[in-house]
């Protein structure tokens, strides 16, 4: 009854299927681990920002990648903003709408810097002016903010392109160590308070949503509902196959009978 599926046309569409489910299997649980990344990575947000602030001295150094565990935990660091050092970073949107990130060198008192991103600035209505930049405020101040990890090409994506000075890609110490006359510590500070405010300042970078978890889940289950749904299909094609065949071997087997039972002719 399935000798049908020894036929090139079954053999094909079973190694079809045989090839298809299981990747459509896998890129539901690739999709689940997506999910279960993002359920440790809103977690990690959540403890951290909830946690009191500790002196960046105590958990930062020089030369040294800010760990995984530390990204955003809140820390305090208070010293001087060196603002001839002081940098624009390209490419930041806030609210849809394009701009920079200001970011400025704080020198500790023991002669290290901690760079700090005191917010956001939209462009400026050509791309051959500078954005309007509130300075920062001189003398003595205490930041809070948010550790982020320096961004590198490999983790962040933006590419490397020829600038004018006091502009930059990317926010990384490491790259920016040569041209500052100081050590810096690993990662940097996302600003959310300072002592004392400036009566103007940048547009200070919204908190991170640790409550969205993406679409990843929804999309591991489309994934294996594919698969289970491919399978059905082709056992359905073979069993109506074979019950199509069936009932042609039955009609014949009626002919032949019919057949054998009319009186012969003399």
């Amino acid at each position: 009854m399935y000798r049908f599926l020894l036929t090139p046309r079954w053999i094909a569409m079973a190694l079809l299927v045989l090839v298809l489910v299981p990747i459509m299997v896998e890129l539901g649980f690739w999709q689940f681990h997506r999910h279960e990344h993002k359920v440790a990575h809103n977690d990690l947000i959540s403890a951290n920002i909830e946690r009191e602030p500790v002196p960046a001295e105590s958990i930062l150094a020089v030369g040294r990648k800010l760990p995984g565990d530390l990204q955003w935990r809140r820390v305090t660091v208070t010293g001087m903003y060196d603002t001839e050092h002081e940098m624009l970073a390209r490419n930041r949107s806030q609210d849809g709408v394009p701009g920079f990130y200001v970011v400025t060198p704080l020198i500790t008192a023991d002669g290290r810097a901690l760079l700090v991103d005191r917010g956001w600035v939209k462009n400026p209505p050509t791309a051959s002016e500078r954005p309007e930049v509130p300075p920062a405020p001189s003398g003595r101040v205490t930041v809070t903010g948010r550790l982020r990890p320096d961004e590198t090409r490999k983790d962040s994506g933006i590419r490397d392109l020829e600038l004018p000075d006091g502009l930059v890609m990317r926010i990384s110490g490491f790259e920016l160590a040569a041209k500052l006359p100081y050590p810096i510590l690993g990662g940097y500070v996302e600003l959310t308070e300072q002592t004392p405010m400036a009566a103007k300042a940048p547009a200070l970078i919204p908190e991170p949503d640790d409550e969205d978890l993406g679409p990843h889940l929804a999309y591991a289950v489309q994934w294996w509902i594919f698969a289970f749904a491919l399978v059905a299909m082709f056992v359905k094609l073979v069993r109506s196959e074979a019950k199509e065949l069936e009932s042609e071997l039955a009609a014949l087997d009626e002919e032949a009978a019919s057949a054998s039972e009319e009186p012969a002719t003399i």
